[in-house]
């Protein structure tokens, strides 16, 4: 009866301690999915967050290259050049509008400044303009301020030009070694320094997005290298 009672005692101790270890072994299966769930959603948002600085930076390559990285390729003016002012002088007025509202359009005036200059590189005498939409506005005229209705202000803004040129005798200007176009211009709409700095931010963008999604590709084939090994070992 002893035996009996001390046998039945040892076999409710033994299932009590598997049980015991059942719901600590469930308790950490539970754990481990959790973590798993947790960490599973963070690389989603990581790969998501790659996937959407690489989308960015395409749309800011494909806004660079239709703007900035066209018009510097079309341009024609690519040589540099010390140019020497000869002369710099209002020849006329010539007319412009401006808007006065919704629907509304008044004309006014604007000076033309002439400037001509020498290159140094060629010799040749060529009318300076200030870069490429001044050139294609008027090809007459240095500098186009923009319309107004006073036009003592436009006077002022275009004589403080002429004073400033007259007083910098040597410029640094840009010519077509081709020689397609006449005239020589002061400086370029978009330069190569200009270029450069603009496509760095896109570049960082597109690098950063591929560097998130390779560590968390990275990190997910390591977690399974360690859960292979783990059940090797097992």
């Amino acid at each position: 009866m002893f035996l009996w009672a001390g046998s039945k005692a040892a076999q409710g101790s033994g299932s009590e301690r598997r049980t015991i270890y059942q719901k600590i072994r469930e308790y950490d299966i539970l754990e481990k999915r959790r973590t798993v769930t947790a960490l599973k959603a963070g690389e989603d948002r990581a790969i998501l967050l790659g996937l959407s600085m690489i989308l960015c930076s395409a749309m800011m390559y494909f806004v660079l290259g239709i703007t900035m990285v066209r018009s510097y390729s079309d341009s024609v003016w690519t040589e540099e050049s010390n140019c020497t002012v000869l002369n710099s002088s209002v020849v006329t007025e010539i007319n412009c509008s401006y808007s006065c509202g919704s629907e509304c359009r008044r004309s006014s005036r604007y000076p033309c400044l002439q400037v001509y200059v020498s290159l140094d590189s060629t010799g040749k005498v060529q009318r300076l303009s200030y870069n490429e939409e001044a050139h294609e506005a008027n090809p007459e005229c240095f500098y186009i301020p923009k319309c107004r209705k006073e036009q003592t202000l436009m006077h002022t803004i275009v004589k403080n030009i002429s004073e400033r040129l007259k007083m910098h005798q040597q410029i640094l200007c840009y010519y077509d070694p081709s020689e397609q176009q006449d005239g020589v211009l002061l400086t370029r709409l978009y330069g190569r320094g200009a270029i450069i700095s603009s496509l760095l931010w896109p570049t960082c963008t597109l690098v950063g997005g591929t560097l998130i999604i390779a560590m968390v590709k990275l990190t997910q084939y390591l977690s399974f290298l360690c859960e292979q090994i783990s059940r090797i070992k097992r």
